[in-house]
């Protein structure tokens, strides 16, 4: 007999159903599955023979052939679980599969027969809602990834046996509340002193400019650093489905959507792949996963020449296209980049009170590693001394995460209302950029000198210009003043002359 089910499929974030197609005939007892399946696919035989016998069903000693369509896209994961039992127990007449012709079947079987949480779920829903599809069957530890999704009807049961026995149930969404105030456990509050490096990470995050701050060990740059996501933005819907997609391709799901800014820190040891994703079956990597959020790279001059290089191209465009020999596939990529580097290998170069013992052409040679071109695409550079011991033993309350936070989303809302497509200011184009900008003439004069002077690149004027934007911005001001030129000049000039 022959049973037809639908299902899903995805490659990163392209999603397509696919057809379950179950043929049970006489013969000898023969389990194949066809389809242009993975591994992970092919061991569902194990599962599933299991499964059906330890729900109390009979698995039938014949000929069982599942085929996969469409059959010349590749299908990875083990998502397949589910719909492959039901079909075989529906051409065995136990499951009565009218009342669910139209249902997408996604989960994976213990050998129990309990359903399991699979990856993909939120993707594969995205995707197969625009194409029609309504309703759908999901293991109950993807229930919560789907809560945002309107005009669809969600099911699920707790085991293959229920399911069978008609004992699901449909899944009511309550309306969460996801744009409150965020508690971040970390605050600025803690960071005594440091009060410039703060400022630029507030004009970092107001703009979404990306940031590199230098100093010696012990400095604060690290601290700092983990601290931005207590001034961030709260995620708007849109970004919460953008940024969940990504972590339930890659099975980072575990408690329902990402409703906070991703922060990522990837140690300098990390390899290319593990940067920008690929793999054998395609994974987001670090970049992907700081989507909408912060990428920290901590000890920039120690990540490999190869990896850093690859930042260039999703620096510029907000994504990464990953090619392949077997596929090529997309993710978004448009993350805050802030970076932290020690001055010379030693660490100590213009330390006031430690000596370095690094040669001019060692420094050089270490500041090498980080290419001009990708130097250039940084927003913001700051040099961060360490506090002073006067000013540690002071018992002086520092600014909060709030407050700072407060003028960001004040400055937030002004680009919002002003500028194309809602974006930050970092990421306008130069014609975008051009309509917003409301130079007053003594600030372009101001430019004009520092350009004739600091000779420039072109992308650098740009940057320079969009910084000056945001800082109107942070103190409500309509056109661009001398002052605010004036204050970004100082955070676009190299902090180190050896």
């Amino acid at each position: 007999m022959f049973v037809k089910l639908y299902s899903g499929g995805f490659l990163g974030l392209e999603t397509y159903p696919v057809e379950v197609q179950v043929d049970i005939s006489n013969g000898l007892p023969f389990f194949n599955i066809v389809g242009l399946a993975d591994t992970a696919v092919k061991e569902a035989k194990e599962r599933v023979r299991s499964a059906i016998k330890n729900s109390g069903f009979t698995f039938p000693s014949k000929r069982i052939t599942v085929n996969l369509a469409p059959s010349d896209r590749r299908k990875a994961g083990s998502l397949y679980d589910l719909p492959i039992a039901l079909g075989i127990l529906a051409s065995q007449g136990i499951f009565d599969i009218e009342p669910y012709r139209d249902f997408v079947f996604l989960g994976e079987l213990a050998l129990s027969g309990e359903i399991r949480a699979v990856r993909g779920v939120l993707t594969v829903v995205l995707g197969l809602r625009k194409l029609g599809f309504k309703k759908f069957f999901v293991p109950k530890g993807n229930v919560g990834e789907l809560e945002l999704i309107r005009d669809i009807e969600v099911y699920t049961a707790p085991s293959l046996g229920d399911l069978v026995n008609g004992n699901l149930k449909r899944v009511e969404y309550s309306n969460r509340d996801l744009s409150g105030e965020e508690d971040y456990p970390l605050d600025f509050a803690d960071v005594k002193g440091q009060r410039q490096a703060k400022r630029v990470l507030e004009i970092a995050v107001a703009g979404f400019h990306h940031a590199a701050m230098v100093g010696t060990p012990g400095s604060g740059k690290s601290m700092l650093a983990k601290r931005i996501p207590s001034i961030m933005p709260p995620m708007e819907e849109w970004e919460i489905l953008e940024v969940s997609q990504i972590y339930s391709v890659a099975g980072l799901l575990t408690d329902g959507l990402i409703t906070k800014r991703p922060f990522r820190s990837p140690h300098y040891t990390a390899s290319e792949a593990a940067i920008i994703g690929g793999g054998n079956t395609p994974m987001p990597g670090e970049i992907s996963l700081a989507h909408r959020g912060v990428l920290f790279m901590d000890e920039l001059p120690e990540f490999n020449r190869k990896v850093l290089e690859v930042l260039r191209q999703p620096l510029e465009d907000g994504k990464v296209l990953i090619s392949r020999a077997g596929y090529k596939v997309e993710f978004p990529s448009k993350f805050l980049w802030v970076s932290a580097l020690n001055p010379c290998p030693c660490g100590n170069y213009k330390h006031p009170f430690r000596e370095c013992v690094c040669k001019p052409s060692q420094i050089r040679r270490y500041l090498k590693k980080i290419s001009s071109p990708l130097w250039d695409r940084i927003d913001l550079k700051i040099w961060v001394n360490p506090v002073e011991e006067t000013e540690l033993l002071k018992d002086l309350q520092e600014e909060s995460s709030k407050e700072i936070k407060r003028r960001v989303l004040r400055a937030v809302e002004i680009q919002k209302r002003r500028n194309p497509n809602g974006k930050f200011n970092g990421e306008l184009n130069n014609s975008e950029l051009k309509e917003v900008l409301n130079l007053e003439k003594p600030a372009k004069v101001l430019i004009e000198r520092a350009m004739e002077k600091l000779h420039l690149s072109a992308r650098s004027y740009f940057k320079l210009l969009k910084v000056c934007r945001t800082i109107a911005d942070l103190e409500g001001e309509e056109g661009i003043k001398t002052k605010h030129v004036s204050e970004a000049l100082n955070y676009i000039r190299e902090p180190l002359e050896v």
